[in-house]
C-alpha cells in the first residue's frame, strides 16, 4: 500500500509539472508582447537558475571539471533549443499546434540515439507513420502554414532531442537539481548573448509584463523543475515518460481558454496523430505504466 501511495504521489507531482510547463507557454507568450524574446529568456532562465543553484549549491560546489563540462554541454543544447522555441512562440499564430510540433522532440530522441551507437526498439519506427500522417494533416489544412515559426518549433524539437540524450548521460553521474541549475544558467547566458547581438533592450514595460516574467521564472521554471525532480525521484521512468507527454495537450487547452484559439478538424487530427506517435514511440513505458493500474 505504501508503494502504491508513493506512485500516486509521484503521478500527482509529474501531472502538476506538465500543467506548469504548459502554463509556461502562456506566461512566455504574454511576456514577449513587451520584452524582446531573447532578453526575456535570458532573464527568465538566469533568475530560475540562480534559485535552483542556491538550493543545490552544496552539491554544485564540489563538481569536478569534467562534471562542469558535462552539465554545461547539456545547457548549450538546451539554450539553442530555447532560442528557437521562443522565436517560434513570438511569431506563432497558433500556440497549441506549436506545442505539438515541439513535442516531436520526444519522437526524435530514439532516432538521434543512433548517432550515439544505440539501437532503438521497433516501436520507434512504428511511430514514424503517425508523425508523417500528423504533419500531413497539418500541412493540408487551409489555415495552417509552414512558416518560420513552425520551422523554429521543429528546430527546437531537434535540439531538445539532443539535449534529452546528453542529459540522460549526465544525470547518471550528477545530482539532478544542481545539474538542472547549471543547464538553466547556461541557457540564460546563451539567450542573453543572442539578445546582446540581435535585440534592442527596452526595460520600460508595463507592470503586467514584469508579472509574466516573474511567473515564468518562478512558477513555470524554478517550481516546475523542483517538482519534476522530486516526482522523478519517486517514480519509475515509465511513469515520467508517459505523464510528461501530456504537456502539449494542456498547452492546447490553455491556449484555447486564454488565447481563444480554436482548431479545425484537420489541425485537431494532426495534433492527435502526433500525440499518438508519442504514445506508440513510448509503448513499452505505456505498458509498464498501465500494469500497476
Amino acid at each position: 500500500m505504501r508503494i502504491l501511495s508513493t506512485h500516486h504521489k509521484a503521478d500527482l507531482l509529474l501531472l502538476l509539472t506538465t500543467l506548469l510547463a504548459a502554463a509556461g507557454w502562456i506566461f512566455s507568450r504574454e511576456a514577449v508582447q513587451g520584452l524582446s524574446p531573447l532578453l526575456f529568456m535570458a532573464l527568465r532562465f538566469i533568475s530560475a537558475g540562480l534559485v535552483l543553484a542556491l538550493i543545490g549549491w552544496s552539491a554544485m560546489r564540489i563538481f569536478t571539471r569534467k562534471q562542469w563540462q558535462s552539465a554545461c554541454l547539456v545547457g548549450v543544447f538546451f539554450g539553442i533549443a530555447m532560442t528557437f522555441w521562443i522565436l517560434g512562440l513570438k511569431m506563432a499564430t497558433h500556440v497549441g499546434v506549436g506545442a505539438f510540433l515541439t513535442s516531436l522532440g520526444v519522437v526524435m530522441v530514439p532516432l538521434i540515439s543512433l548517432l550515439f551507437g544505440e539501437r532503438p526498439g521497433p516501436y520507434v519506427f512504428l511511430s514514424i507513420p503517425f508523425v508523417i500522417a500528423g504533419l500531413a494533416c497539418l500541412s493540408l489544412d487551409a489555415e495552417f502554414h509552414l512558416g518560420l515559426a513552425e520551422v523554429f518549433f521543429l528546430l527546437s524539437a531537434l535540439f531538445i532531442a539532443f539535449m534529452f540524450i546528453l542529459n540522460s548521460r549526465a544525470a547518471t553521474k550528477l545530482p539532478a537539481l544542481p545539474l538542472t541549475a547549471v543547464q538553466l544558467l547556461v541557457t540564460g547566458l546563451i539567450t542573453g548573448a543572442g539578445s546582446v547581438v540581435l535585440e534592442e533592450w527596452d526595460f520600460n514595460q508595463p507592470v503586467d509584463i514584469w508579472g509574466w516574467l516573474i511567473a515564468s521564472a518562478l512558477i513555470a521554471t524554478s517550481l516546475r523543475f523542483l517538482l519534476q525532480t522530486r516526482g522523478q525521484s519517486l517514480a519509475p521512468p515509465s511513469h515520467t515518460a508517459i505523464i510528461m507527454t501530456l504537456e502539449p495537450v494542456w498547452t492546447a487547452l490553455f491556449a484555447a481558454l486564454w488565447l481563444s484559439e480554436t482548431m479545425t478538424p484537420l489541425q485537431f487530427s494532426g495534433c492527435a496523430l502526433i500525440f499518438l506517435a508519442m504514445l506508440v514511440n513510448r509503448w513499452p513505458a505505456v505498458r509498464a505504466w498501465l500494469r500497476p493500474h
